[in-house]
């Protein structure tokens, strides 16, 4: 069964998970404490972390989502926003995300419905201090992506359920 529980304490316990979202524990620790955690579980199994946080001005941003290489493509990561989307709908208007230029994180936020809304030159260059290479690209500009949270929203679990 298959449900998600935010974590207040021990957030760094999920680090090697967290790593595969962000490579670089030094960046993850500049959000993680101020972030909220949460953990999807599939019968009790880790399987998908992510962290939002607070931008101010009703804008919540994903700074991490990750989902254990076993389970990938199986809708958690999918999932893991859907939730979020709900939970936060009625508190945030937008939800946003940056992310590298790769083929493979690209096409599953545009998937989740996110539009392209900036670039910030020489991101992953100027913030980490090794290469960050991911479907055999260094990544350099990170891309914005966001998506505005309705209402409406509220309880659909439908990402959810479609697991499996």
């Amino acid at each position: 069964m298959i449900h998600i529980d935010e974590i207040s304490a021990c957030k760094s316990d999920y680090m090697e998970l967290l790593i595969l979202g962000d490579e670089q524990e030094e960046m993850i620790m500049k959000y993680l404490d101020r972030g909220r955690l949460f953990v999807l579980k599939d019968d009790d199994k880790v399987c998908a972390v992510c962290v939002v946080t607070d931008e101010g001005d009703f804008t919540l941003e994903l700074k991490n989502i990750a989902v254990s290489e076993k389970v990938q493509r199986h809708g958690f990561g999918r999932a893991l926003i859907s939730f979020t989307e709900s939970k936060f709908a009625g508190a945030f208007k937008r939800l946003i995300v940056g992310t590298g230029d790769s083929p493979l994180t690209v096409p599953f936020y545009e998937k989740c419905g996110f539009r392209k809304c900036g670039v910030i030159k020489n991101f992953f260059i100027d913030n980490y201090d090794h290469p960050i290479i991911e479907a055999g690209v260094q990544l350099c500009d990170m891309i914005c992506f966001e998506k505005e949270l309705s209402e409406d929203h509220g309880t659909d679990r439908e990402g959810i359920a479609e697991i499996r």
